[in-house]
């Protein structure tokens, strides 16, 4: 399937195409090269551009734009760490599937990962505007994807399915903390040298 029919099919919508999803032969390789690689790059661009093309106005100081050396750094480690997370949260899935009556299955634990990150990456073309960065809140349209996509293709059953989602969530929030971290400190952000003051 096409990278833009999946994505609007995922977010517009979401129980029709988890069904589709969960009868297509699938490889790790195909899901990263043909759709994760391609989206996990939209917020990791379009920080870069924001940060330090545009930047942000603020009252009495003017214009800051972090140095476009320091954005890379950043935007590099962002979208590796993205990649990285992604394919960690597809391993727990699997792993954790049998704790929630599901049945373990590396692929489609990986295809749950990927396709429920779609509205997280997607939101992240708001970063490209950093006064609208708050706007990639609408990216947590991504937590009801993983809920809708664990017991359709981890087969656990519905009334399991929202504590499964809420460990997966937790161990997510995890792995994203540590690799937002990395990236802010290889990228020099929240210091005041990072912005040129």
């Amino acid at each position: 399937m096409a990278l833009v029919d999946r994505v609007k099919g995922i977010l517009l919508n979401p129980k029709q195409e988890w069904a589709t999803i969960e009868t297509e032969p699938a490889s790790v390789g195909a899901l990263f090269s043909g759709y994760a690689v391609p989206l996990a790059a939209i917020p990791a661009l379009a920080g870069l551009i924001g940060w330090s093309l545009i930047g942000v106005r603020v009252p009495l100081v003017g214009s800051i734009r972090v140095p476009m050396s320091n954005s890379l750094t950043r935007a590099a480690v962002t979208y590796v760490g993205s990649l990285v997370g992604v394919y960690i949260l597809g391993l727990i899935i699997d792993a954790l599937a049998p704790n929630f009556g599901g049945q373990k299955n590396p692929t489609q634990a990986m295809k749950v990962a990927v396709y429920s990150m779609t509205a997280s990456w997607v939101a992240g073309i708001f970063l490209i505007i950093p006064s609208l960065g708050i706007l990639t809140i609408l990216g947590l349209y991504s937590l009801y994807l993983l809920f809708l996509g664990l017991p359709q293709l981890m087969k656990s059953p519905e009334d399991k399915a929202l504590v499964y989602t809420v460990v997966v969530l937790v161990v997510g929030i995890v792995i994203y903390a540590i690799i937002g971290t990395v990236a802010a400190r290889m990228g020099g952000y929240g210091t005041w040298g990072a912005l040129g003051m």
